[in-house]
């Protein structure tokens, strides 16, 4: 991880530039955004660690980037016009969210990204999946290779706790109940929560964590047997989120889903099943570990709109 912005490990232009590849490595796993927005993204980022004072400020004062941005909306300053509301959006929101993550990683001091006073891009509603097409996706995962339970059991638990990506490979062993079906999880901010696990992931938990993972671990000879990562390679090192994140978007694509499918989209789909099921938003809420009820109201938009297209389809009056 890139040093502090105060313990002066790296030179600030070097420090700007491996916090734009964090940032993008993290779009990439976490978000499972496309090639083409990360693309976006990097042009963005790249192009503001390329403006006048950038290198020397971006990390002390949210001047920087609020001048680069009023820059980007001005006439003239060395461009031909100023870029287009939508595009300056789009630009603010690369800054944003830029922001938002070294602050969380704690590669800056301050957030500065609270601090923006420029129009937000629109909140976009996130993409789920309907029951059956989770289930199809599960079902590309079965019991024929130790690969395919371990990886069977990762999606069962992404969808049944409506884990981020980070949070599922980041268990260890005992963070996780099997007799009492629930999970101990450290998600943002180090707030801790207490997820229940359904019965079907449990099943296929404790397959993997009986007959899968102690094998492996013997690949590592130093490991402990008992306690360390609940999920691991093939060589008995933690699974890494990329290498997660890569089998599910294989997987979606033998289950024949729609592209764009990430982790997220099953988190996301944990929270809308739940809702439309008549869960209480604030369960929903303490499940998700989201710190704010309007982060989690999202989901009640979200499931107005799905209520609506069924009711398109449904009703022969609609």
């Amino acid at each position: 991880m890139t040093g502090s912005a105060s313990d002066g490990t790296a030179s600030d232009p070097d420090r700007l530039t491996a916090a734009i590849e964090g940032y993008l490595t993290y779009l990439r796993v976490e978000r499972g955004l496309s090639e083409a927005t990360l693309r976006a993204y990097r042009a963005d980022l790249l192009d503001f660690a390329a403006s006048r004072g950038a290198s020397a400020g971006w990390d002390k004062t949210v001047e920087t980037p609020v001048h680069y941005l009023a820059m980007l909306g001005a006439p003239g300053a060395g461009r031909r016009a100023a870029l287009r509301p939508t595009t300056l959006r789009r630009r603010a929101a690369s800054m944003r969210g830029f922001y938002r993550f070294c602050y969380a990683e704690g590669l800056i001091e301050t957030d500065l990204a609270g601090r923006f006073d420029l129009p937000r891009q629109p909140r976009l509603l996130p993409e789920v999946l309907s029951v059956a097409e989770v289930e199809r996706l599960l079902e590309t995962k079965t019991a024929d290779t130790p690969t395919g339970i371990r990886d069977r059991a990762l999606l069962e638990l992404l969808y049944a706790a409506g884990l981020r990506i980070s949070e599922a490979v980041g268990l260890d062993l005992d963070d996780i109940d099997l007799n009492e079906a629930v999970v101990r999880v450290i998600g943002k901010g180090d707030r801790e929560r207490q997820v229940p696990v359904g019965d079907i992931a449990i099943v296929w938990i404790t397959l993997y964590v009986a007959e899968v993972r102690p094998g492996w671990l013997e690949q590592r000879p130093g490991e402990r047997r008992h306690g360390g990562p609940l999920f691991v390679s093939v060589r008995g090192d933690r699974l890494d989120r990329r290498r997660a994140w890569e089998m599910l978007v294989a997987a979606a694509e033998s289950a024949g889903l729609k592209e764009g499918i990430s982790p997220h989209t099953l988190r996301h789909s944990f929270a809308t099943h739940l809702l439309e099921g008549g869960a209480d938003l604030r369960i929903v809420q303490e499940l998700l570990g989201h710190a704010s009820i309007n982060t989690t109201q999202l989901y009640t938009h979200l499931t107005g709109e799905r209520i609506k297209d069924v009711y398109a389809r449904a009703h022969p009056r609609a």
